[in-house]
């Protein structure tokens, strides 16, 4: 099923959705419950915004893999092949034929952005409030090409977000519009439905080159978008906020410190964006994703993850699963395979570590070891594994921006082999399926 939008998915959720009617301030406390929820808690919906009357935010909407799937129309079993499989058959948007409910109210050249929107504060020592899913859409000034991405974006008060772009293609875009003098126009959607926010995340390639058709193909049918207002860039007709405006040439100022994603805070000396214009819906509903929180690990374990493993199964017989450490801001990964050689496994550790950048630890292990189960993972590492056998160092690695551990020297990156030997002395305990289906059938009486 195609979800309109994020209200019709809220919609949708049912029991699995908690609606907040205490009064929250965006400045930590909404942070602060969606990063004390469990990994499996309900989406949520504050309806009481403080100093925002009319206002909502939405928050932990993707951080169950049930939450995921349904946003894709398929099972939890099925993410990531739904995933692989439907972003290389792209959907193409198209033009909106009805008004767009995000130009319901237009603000242009505002003084404050933050007297319009209810943006979060979610760490202590957070330089200002940051916008953490906004998806930035922008062209290749050369080529007409369509960006879109999700960076973070400071506050800096009155009309001037700072925004770290860490990733392609949107930096490429602003050094070609840089080169000729000229500021890059931006839109930046926020409370977009899950699909489309997914999308903005996708690696695509030759044969599906825009993300938006990537979106597409993920909700089942065409993303609807709209001229902007002030800027010269097709927008989201149904998303809950746009905010237009132009990145500056040459303009680069300090940035963070912010939270990230690392569990750590990160600064950087960052271009600028200068506002010209906000539209919204009417009693819009801001979206807030706490970093280090299992809604970007379930981000990450679908985008990153799901592109990984398909990378593997591509280059490595046996590949059965990959599952993304949480709380690693994707940098530790656990695959899982089936009969693959010990010359393969050794192979797939060096792959794995060069194909992703942010990739700094993989742990392989056989298919009867549940790579979701921390306990079997540890059972694996403590029963299989071997340090001087089955480690793998890799020296002199490009180290990711915002790992605070690295230095100026690059990374080193790790793969540890935990497969079982040949052998009985091998088998792992097991117990009689009749036995183990009769328990299961008991235990599932107790939910």
């Amino acid at each position: 099923m195609a979800y309109s939008d994020l209200r019709a998915f809220l919609a949708d959720l049912g029991d699995d959705l908690l609606r907040i009617r205490d009064e929250f301030d965006p400045r930590f406390e909404a942070a602060a419950l969606l990063r004390t929820l469990p990994a499996e808690g309900p989406a949520v919906l504050f309806e009481n915004v403080r100093a925002y009357p009319g206002a909502r935010i939405a928050g932990n909407l993707i951080a169950s893999r049930s939450r995921l799937a349904r946003a894709l129309g398929t099972t939890a079993d099925a993410l990531p092949r739904t995933w692989l499989e439907r972003k290389e058959h792209g959907i193409a948007p198209i033009q909106a034929r009805d008004a767009a409910p995000v130009k319901e109210v237009i603000h242009r050249h505002p003084d404050d952005l933050l007297s319009l929107l209810p943006i979060l504060t979610h760490h202590e020592k957070d330089a200002a409030p940051f916008i953490t899913t906004g998806v930035v859409l922008c062209t290749d000034p050369e080529t007409g090409r369509r960006g879109m991405g999700i960076h973070r974006m400071m506050v800096k008060g009155g009309r001037r977000l700072g925004i770290l772009l860490a990733n392609p293609p949107i930096p490429h875009f602003l050094a070609k519009a840089e080169a000729a003098g000229k500021p890059l126009d931006v839109a930046i959607a926020l409370g977009l439905e899950p699909a489309t926010l997914l999308s903005s995340v996708v690696k695509v390639g030759p044969r599906v080159p825009d993300k938006m058709a990537a979106a597409g193909a993920l909700r089942g049918e065409p993303v609807e978008l709209v001229r902007a207002e002030t800027v010269d860039v097709d927008i989201p007709a149904r998303a809950e906020i746009v905010i237009e405006g132009r990145i500056l040439p040459g303009v680069r100022e300090l940035e963070g410190p912010f939270g990230e994603n690392t569990g750590h805070y990160f600064s950087n000396v960052s271009p600028v964006i200068e506002i010209s214009a906000v539209t919204h819906r009417d009693n819009f509903i801001y979206p807030g994703l706490c970093p280090w929180s299992p809604e970007v690990d379930a981000l990450l374990s679908l985008a990153a993850g799901a592109e990984l493993l398909g990378q593997l199964q591509g280059l490595i017989d046996g590949v059965v699963d990959l599952e993304m450490a949480g709380g690693t801001s994707g940098f530790s990964v656990v695959v899982a395979v089936h009969r693959t050689t010990a010359a393969d496994v050794r192979r797939l550790v060096m792959l794995a570590l060069n194909l992703d950048r942010r990739l700094k630890t993989i742990t392989v292990v056989d298919d009867d070891v549940d790579i979701r189960d921390p306990r079997e993972v540890a059972w694996a590492m403590a029963t299989r594994y071997q340090p001087a056998r089955d480690t793998v160092v890799i020296h002199g690695c490009e180290a990711y921006v915002i790992d605070p551990s690295a230095t100026g020297d690059g990374t080193s990156k790790v793969g540890f082999i935990a497969t079982r030997a040949s052998g009985a002395d091998s088998d792992r305990i097991t117990l009689p399926p009749a036995a183990l289906a009769k328990a299961r059938a008991i235990i599932a009486r107790l939910h």
